[in-house]
């Protein structure tokens, strides 16, 4: 489905997953049967959650689409009501809401900065929604894909001078400082080199929907 209703540059086809939905309704419930358990190695349960993350997201936007953002979901409240505190998702009896998932289990558990760059908020300004399944034998390479790609790619501008990037460096900062600065960790994955001294800039963040 990713294949078929995700093109190259991330835009989903949210209406053919509405077209789609007992083929999508069977994916999401194989999720919701399979919890992942102490017998699942670390990268099974990584992937898995990274790959629940996004269903999830399609579902919430394909369950009230059309809609023109994500954050028209929900309700106002901040932490309260928010389409990211909504508890949606229920997996073998238990409940989750996004933030669960996002900040609970994938940032806490794994410390890696590259999720980031993998989960996807259904918006212009997200990483792109990646048109293939995370797989466990295949997830380092994967996330180094997804890192390198976002990271070059039109939503952050790079010289070796300055740099005016993606907001989600700014909101998560201290996801991407853990083993140098930030500027280390854009070197990791950045085509152009970054100087130590470069100027660092943030892009405002467009929420309205990745859909065509």
């Amino acid at each position: 489905m990713l294949q078929k209703n995700v093109d190259n540059k991330g835009t989903v086809d949210y209406g053919a997953f509405v077209q789609d939905s007992l083929a999508f309704r069977d994916y999401l419930n194989q999720l919701s049967s399979h919890h992942p358990n102490d017998s699942w190695t670390s990268a099974e349960r990584k992937a898995y959650w990274i790959n629940a993350y996004n269903a999830f997201t399609v579902q919430l936007i394909v369950d009230n689409y059309p809609v023109e953002s994500i954050k028209d979901l929900g309700g106002a409240i901040y932490k309260v009501n928010t389409p990211w505190d909504i508890r949606f998702i229920e997996i073998e009896g238990q409940d989750y809401d996004l933030n669960n998932i996002e900040h609970d289990i994938l940032r806490e558990e794994w410390q890696d900065g590259r999720i980031h760059f993998a989960i996807n908020c259904a918006s212009i300004s997200c990483p792109k929604l990646y048109n293939r399944a995370f797989e466990a034998a295949t997830l380092d390479e994967q996330l180094t894909t997804v890192a390198k790609e976002f990271i070059n790619g039109p939503k952050n501008s790079i010289d070796e001078g300055e740099a005016s990037i993606s907001r989600i460096f700014k909101w998560f900062n201290g996801d991407f400082i853990r083993d140098g600065s930030l500027i280390d960790f854009l070197n990791a994955y950045s085509e152009i080199h970054i100087n130590d001294e470069a100027e660092i800039t943030y892009q405002e963040y467009n929420w309205s929907l990745n859909g065509k």
